[in-house]
């Protein structure tokens, strides 16, 4: 095992993101002084009218993002060391074999490790104890380089997803490998710099148009485009959507906070909440195990409230949430924003239009929408006090 373990920590992981991260500073330098140049372009009314408006960099935004990254990189250095083990451990069991010396083993090595990030992806959105993982990610109401750094500190779920890689013979430095092309490829979607690409590029891969779709907030946006490197898994799944309207980016309802431990945590808070005051067992293997945003059906909701219990009856299915959540108060210029609304502000992306089976909204009306996994509830907010429970 130690002659599996010693290849990866030295040469698949460490090497490639320590020589990476000048890199991601390079690209973010070069991302931002183009948003610079666009804004100034349309200022002095130089840009295309039809050219999109972009939402650019805040200061506060950004030093959250790079805070969550830097603790990520922290954790993930301990729980890497498990990760392998347990690749390690499960090899050790198979009797198949992918020989790293052809090259037809990398092929299925890539298509893969990106099913599997496709799986980790969706999983990570449709239950909601993963999604207390994954908020994280979507928790910036910005789009950018920096974006793709704001990642979580609690990685202990993505594991499950993978399992199946050293069963059927990939060896372990391998899938770490693959891991690691991923994330740097994925680093690169967090752009609105770039429109999109050639149409074969946009049919087959995953593009920044594509992504900016997965971190938007409207209605059509939701659960969408959750590929890694491919984009043919949404294709092939029916989770696929273009980018048509202008993307707005955070949750539902944003969390309205630049503290990286509340951003960590929040959504951990809030789901240990609700399966505290649950009456019953099946309510709180509901809170865990539904999407982000479930709560009981009437019946269980009427039995709820005679155990003293908190949760509200839901609203007819199809309701929507009304009102938008309160927009986070300017800190300053939104660097690289455009147009004469955003003068000076950081702009405020909430997820104004509604509940959806990807982050409900948290209005003030208890809205529900038809959708979820499992069917077994209503899919509805949880008030004006628990923002970001909702998901992306």
């Amino acid at each position: 095992m130690d002659q599996l373990v010693q290849p990866v920590l030295e040469t698949a992981v460490d090497k490639l993101i320590l020589t990476a991260i000048p890199f991601f500073v390079v690209f973010m330098a070069v991302e931002l002084l183009t948003l610079r140049l666009a804004a100034h372009h349309d200022h002095h009314g130089e840009a295309d009218p039809d050219e999109r408006d972009f939402v650019g960099y805040e200061p506060k935004d950004t030093a959250t993002s790079l805070s969550m990254g830097l603790g990520n990189v922290a954790i993930t250095a301990g729980w890497k060391l498990v990760v392998i083990a347990v690749y390690a451990g499960l090899y050790s069991l198979t009797p198949l074999r992918l020989d790293p010396a052809d090259w037809w083993t990398w092929v299925l090595l890539f298509f893969a490790d990106d099913l599997a990030f496709y799986l980790y992806h969706r999983g990570h959105h449709r239950v909601r104890m993963f999604w207390a993982t994954h908020v994280v990610h979507h928790s910036s109401q910005h789009f950018n380089l920096s974006t793709a750094l704001r990642q979580d500190w609690t990685p202990f779920t993505g594991l499950l997803f993978w399992l199946w890689l050293p069963l059927v013979g990939f060896e372990p430095w391998m899938i770490v490998l693959a891991h690691t092309w991923s994330l740097l490829f994925q680093f690169l979607l967090h752009t609105e710099a770039i429109d999109k690409l050639p149409r074969p590029i946009e049919w087959f891969f995953n593009t920044p148009s594509h992504h900016r779709v997965h971190h938007g907030s409207q209605e059509q946006y939701l659960d969408k485009n959750y590929g890694g490197i491919l984009i043919i898994w949404d294709r092939l799944f029916g989770t696929f959507e273009p980018e048509g309207e202008r993307v707005r980016y955070g949750l539902t309802t944003n969390i309205e906070t630049y503290n990286p431990v509340r951003v960590a945590t929040h959504e951990w808070a809030d789901m240990l909440r609700d399966v505290r005051r649950a009456p019953d067992w099946r309510t709180r293997a509901g809170y865990l195990l539904h999407g982000p945003g479930w709560s009981p059906e009437p019946g269980d909701a009427d039995r709820a409230d005679a155990h003293g219990g908190s949760t509200p009856a839901p609203a007819p299915e199809g309701a929507r949430a009304s009102a938008p959540a309160p927009a986070m108060a300017p800190t300053g210029p939104s660097v690289g924003a455009t147009g004469a609304d955003r003068a000076g502000a950081s702009v405020v992306a909430s997820r104004a239009d509604g509940a959806s089976p990807a982050i409900l909204a948290a209005g003030d009306a208890g809205a529900a929408t038809p959708e979820g996994p499992g069917g077994a509830g209503a899919w509805r907010d949880h008030g004006p006090g628990r923002p970001g429970t909702i998901r992306r």
